[in-house]
């Protein structure tokens, strides 16, 4: 008998005590489910567990943000690296838009100087230390990885990050427990590109994000990997032309979540 998805999350967080949350909405547990790696994981820690010194009450989960402006972030995972990140750039610079680039801590140490210079206009978001599974790991793990990629960002930048992504969208309890004990906030997606259904179809990739991107759409892309993400990262410069032909402009995570923000304010 199938189980539906909200069955599944009422499972999941029984059986862990954890978070169960992804970017496509699927939810499931390998130990119950005999899956050999989950799309979600509820970690070690329930983020129920709240400790007495709770830093951040009203940490967010972000997958888009509620509003009607035409704004989109487009955010880039797992840099710096020398093969694509400089294209990205470049592209970026081309079309002279912001994006928000979650950065692996090690990625940074080992390739600073190819971003150090170039990321003025661009936010800076922190994606753990050595892209491990957060949902594998204990609070004092995950802060760890966090926290070596945290002070790295502020070596490199002088910049202090206020937004975490896990690594492959995994969110357990301990990642929130830790992000709140560092001042994060915790970014997901709504749009991701889907390198591999269009890899033999690159305008298809370009018109699956212009035509599907909705007003505080945050897409997801990756900056270092495998070839077949070449598909989209070719494509950019077309994604960002038809969407500014659609009246979209662009924004970082957090200037997009300013929006939601105001908005709230004023009511």
């Amino acid at each position: 008998m199938g189980i539906d998805r909200r069955t599944v999350m009422r499972r999941a967080l029984l059986a862990t005590g954890g978070v169960a949350a992804g970017a496509a909405g699927a939810v499931a547990l390998p130990r119950l489910f005999g899956w050999d790696r989950p799309p979600l994981s509820g970690g070690y820690a329930a983020a129920a567990d709240a400790p007495a010194d709770l830093q951040n009450p009203g940490l967010s989960v972000r997958y888009y943000v509620e509003t009607t402006e035409p704004v989109v972030a487009f955010t880039f995972d797992d840099g710096p690296a020398p093969d694509w990140t400089p294209m990205v750039l470049d592209a970026l610079d081309a079309a002279a838009i912001p994006a928000t680039f979650f950065m692996v801590g090690r990625n940074l140490e080992a390739n600073a100087g190819l971003v150090r210079d170039r990321m003025a206009r661009h936010e800076i978001g922190n994606h753990s230390w050595s892209h491990d599974d957060l949902a594998t790991l204990d609070k004092a793990g995950v802060q760890s990885e966090l926290s070596r990629t945290h002070e790295m960002i502020q070596k490199v930048f002088g910049r202090t990050p206020t937004l975490m992504r896990p690594p492959y969208g995994h969110l357990g309890g301990s990642t929130v427990l830790a992000a709140d004990c560092m001042g994060y906030d915790i970014v997901l997606w709504s749009h991701l590109m889907r390198e591999l259904h269009f890899e033999e179809d690159p305008d298809g990739q370009v018109r699956d994000i212009v035509d599907n991107v909705r007003p505080g759409s945050i897409v997801l892309a990756h900056d270092v990997g495998k070839p077949h993400r070449l598909v989209s990262l070719r494509g950019l410069g077309a994604m960002f032309a038809g969407l500014k032909a659609r009246g979209f402009r662009f924004a970082t995570v957090s200037e997009l979540a300013a929006l939601e923000t105001s908005k709230t304010s004023a009511a």
